[in-house]
């Protein structure tokens, strides 16, 4: 879901909106291949003289675990989103409890990024801002890490009130 309107100020304009990369996604899918081939185990091997609740507590707890190993970071990843305005960064996570976070653009000293081998073959990465009051903000699993930090590189430096104006300066001033 992208940033509303409503938390936007005037004239503020969305650069870049997304999610953490998909790579959140792979463990969880494992999960479900394993719990299900566990669930058709579990109820294959039941013996005959189980009694008749035996199946339905395998199905309950292939449910609790679906809900937890599944379900959950699935969730988790479809509520984390990372913003990019013309103005700040802003994160945004939770399910029930929404937690956000905006850093103005202003406040950013430094912007680095890290990428594992892992990371570099599945094209993502981490983004840390770094300002001169804190913790630095550490965005991971950024999908195109690169672009991200140039498109940020881009707007730090390339603000109305960083811009040095040289039309004023004659060959002799120097």
């Amino acid at each position: 879901m992208a940033i509303s309107r409503k938390t936007l100020g005037e004239g503020e304009r969305v650069i870049l909106h997304m999610r953490t990369h998909g790579k959140a996604l792979i463990w969880p899918a494992v999960a479900m291949v394993l719990l299900g081939a566990a669930l058709g185990a579990g109820i294959a091997l039941l013996p005959e003289s189980s009694p008749p609740w035996g199946p339905w507590a395998v199905v309950t707890l292939f449910v609790i675990l679906v809900l937890w190993l599944v379900l959950f970071p699935f969730l988790r990843w479809l509520t984390t989103t990372y913003s990019v305005t013309d103005r700040r960064i802003i994160t945004r996570r939770g399910i029930l409890n929404k937690t956000g976070h905006d850093l103005p653009l202003r406040r950013i000293n430094n912007v680095n990024y890290h990428r594992s081998l892992t990371d570099r073959m599945l094209g993502c990465g981490t983004l840390v801002l770094e300002t001169a009051a804190g913790q630095p903000l550490a965005l991971r699993d950024l999908p195109r890490v690169e672009h991200v930090h140039v498109t940020i590189n881009n707007l730090l430096y390339q603000r109305d009130d960083c811009r040095f104006d040289a039309g004023w300066i004659e060959d002799g001033d120097w």
